[in-house]
């Protein structure tokens, strides 16, 4: 069983878009994948249920046994900070929560567990509790998205040192195109980040072409 969590460079850089369609691509190899979004902020009221559109596509690319509350365990109404949404809530976000989420999700047999952050890396949850900390707990290796556009440089530098200072593996990168015209020097950018980043290249994704994403990514894990 292969597990990996998947981090930004920010908030709206294509963490989701990359973990569903990797895990729609192991799936469509034969594999049983399931996706886990341990926190969300952003919800909708579906059938007295709140529902998390990044965990809702997670879900949608499972193939296990599982139900949308297991793969979002804590879902938070306002599309805020999630410790200052679990706050005004009333909720405390724990360690062992999450933890246990995932532990619950390995009970469906999964070939393939994405866990997916929110926001960026170093996202707080509350009572001096990170995300890092539960990614630490659970020891997994780490694929960090970089959203390409003005500033990702420093984002993705900052980003995987952050990774590394944490005692974590960046097990790699991918390059996620946000618009459908690629950022200005978009090579040159590329291959800064190459030459600067301590971990490979895993994929380039083009913008928003699922197909060709698919057959770029289903080698990642392998």
């Amino acid at each position: 069983m292969k597990s990996f969590f998947v981090t930004g460079t920010d908030t709206e850089v294509g963490k989701t878009y990359f973990s569903a369609r990797l895990l729609e691509a192991y799936a469509e190899k034969g594999l049983r994948v399931t996706g886990y979004k341990p926190v969300s902020a952003g919800c909708e009221m579906v059938d007295g249920q709140p529902v998390n559109e990044d965990a809702l596509a997670l879900w949608q690319a499972s193939n296990t046994s599982v139900s949308l509350q297991q793969v979002n365990p804590v879902a938070l109404m306002p599309p805020i900070a999630p410790h200052i949404a679990a706050e005004q809530a009333g909720v405390t976000i724990s360690k062992n929560q999450l933890v246990d989420g995932y532990h619950n999700l390995m009970a469906s047999r999964p070939d393939v567990l994405i866990m997916e952050g929110a926001g960026g890396w170093q996202l707080p949850l509350g009572n001096n509790l990170w995300m890092p900390d539960i990614v630490s707990a659970l020891e997994l290796p780490v694929i960090m998205v970089v959203g390409m556009r003005l500033g990702c440089l420093n984002h993705a530098m900052l980003t995987a040192q952050a990774i590394s200072h944490s005692g974590l593996s960046l097990h790699g990168w991918v390059a996620n195109q946000l618009t459908p015209t690629p950022m200005p020097y978009y090579e040159q950018n590329l291959q800064t980040l190459k030459e600067s980043i301590n971990a490979p290249l895993l994929a380039e994704l083009p913008y928003h072409d699922d197909a060709l994403s698919r057959s770029r990514l289903v080698n990642i894990l392998t």
